[in-house]
């Protein structure tokens, strides 16, 4: 989900005709299941450089709070083990797995498996392993089941978007009408082992999924490793596993978008996870004209339909970051719409002047 996801943590007190992403947990589904943890081997840079942020952080009585740099983000694991054995082995092999993650799938290194993918457009297929295909084959569920909102193909108009650059040069609509020509994850060829972009200039971004993704697979790792009760939160996508001692869930606050560092609420979160998406924070103005970082890439412009933020908890942290940022694009009537007909999910949308929410999003909420 685009960033910024900031989420304030307060005090812890004591049928629609439309296909459905399916988010029930893997053993009651029976299908899309995540795969069984593979240990890919990380660069030793990447290892190194995520090994060297590790930090102990400050944890209430009874939990450990590890927090690392990786995935250009910073990730925290809070959790509370059984024994300190079981805690020790699996908090090592946490930050290996996701130097692993960062070494295979980000677009910013050389030699990532995504950066070979993009260097191919247009030439030849890549070959792809069993993991990656599921994770693929994830990216196009979710792109019809959002109604193209969610597309990792969208690269092209990011950088097109570039606020960073000094002079920044509004896109022209000729400009972005080219760079929806390289944009639709329809357009990717894929089969068993292989995936093949059509066009040069053609490029894959898993930012919109990958961060989300790994959350929910270091909460199985946990598990693996005998933890049960884990808060993994990775730059504010967040997926809380069982509970804290002496409390009956996990609390994570949200963020007022009116006032960036302060909660207006907060959530109680068991076997569940949180996102929120919004554009409060990264923002610019141009020739007077407010244009937030989040884009639709339906269209190629930045979103401007008065969210300022939306929060889904869902089963997954997968599901809840895809559905944040699609309701965040979609608006608050279509969007509300969205998050309430996925089941195990619900919502809040804010916008300048109103709150809107699911039903269901009211048993979560605390004050």
């Amino acid at each position: 989900m685009p960033s910024p996801r900031r989420t304030c943590t307060p005090s812890a007190p004591g049928s629609s005709s439309e296909p459905r992403l399916d988010s029930r947990p893997a053993a009651s589904r029976g299908r899309r299941a995540l795969p069984p943890m593979v240990m890919d081997s990380p660069t030793p840079s990447v290892l190194e450089r995520v090994r060297a942020s590790v930090q102990e952080m400050p944890a209430r009585s009874g939990t450990r709070r590890v927090g690392f740099q990786a995935m250009g983000t910073w990730c925290e694991i809070t959790l509370h083990a059984a024994s300190r054995g079981a805690a020790d082995r699996f908090i090592p092999a946490a930050i290996e797995w996701v130097a692993a993650f960062e070494t295979k799938y980000s677009r910013f290194l050389p030699d990532s498996l995504i950066s070979r993918i993009n260097a191919a457009a247009g030439q030849e297929w890549v070959t792809t392993d069993p993991e990656t295909d599921q994770l693929f084959g994830l990216c196009s569920e979710l792109f019809f089941l959002t109604r193209r909102a969610f597309d990792p193909t969208a690269l092209p108009l990011i950088r097109l978007w570039n606020w960073k650059a000094q002079p920044f040069v509004l896109p022209t609509d000729a400009a972005i009408q080219q760079a929806r020509e390289l944009t639709g994850w329809n357009k990717i060829q894929r089969r068993p082992g292989g995936i093949f972009l059509p066009k040069n200039g053609m490029c894959i971004d898993l930012g919109g999924v990958g961060k989300e993704y790994a959350v929910d697979r270091v909460v199985q790792l946990a598990a693996e490793f005998g933890v049960r009760d884990v808060l993994v939160n990775f730059g504010q996508d967040i997926h809380a596993a069982g509970t804290p001692p002496s409390l009956p869930a996990w609390h994570v606050g949200l963020e007022d978008p009116k006032k960036p560092g302060s909660c207006w609420g907060g959530v109680a979160a068991r076997d569940l996870a949180v996102a929120t998406s919004g554009d409060y924070l990264r923002k610019h103005e141009h020739n007077g004209r407010r244009y937030g970082h989040i884009l639709d890439p339906r269209t190629g412009y930045p979103v401007d339909n008065g969210c300022r933020a939306v929060t889904v908890l869902a089963p997954t942290c997968t599901v809840a970051g895809i559905l944040s940022t699609t309701a965040f694009i979609l608006g608050p009537k279509d969007g509300l719409e969205l998050i309430s007909s996925y089941r195990g999910a619900s919502g809040c949308i804010l916008t300048e002047t109103q709150r809107y929410e699911t039903r269901q999003f009211a048993e979560h909420l605390t004050r």
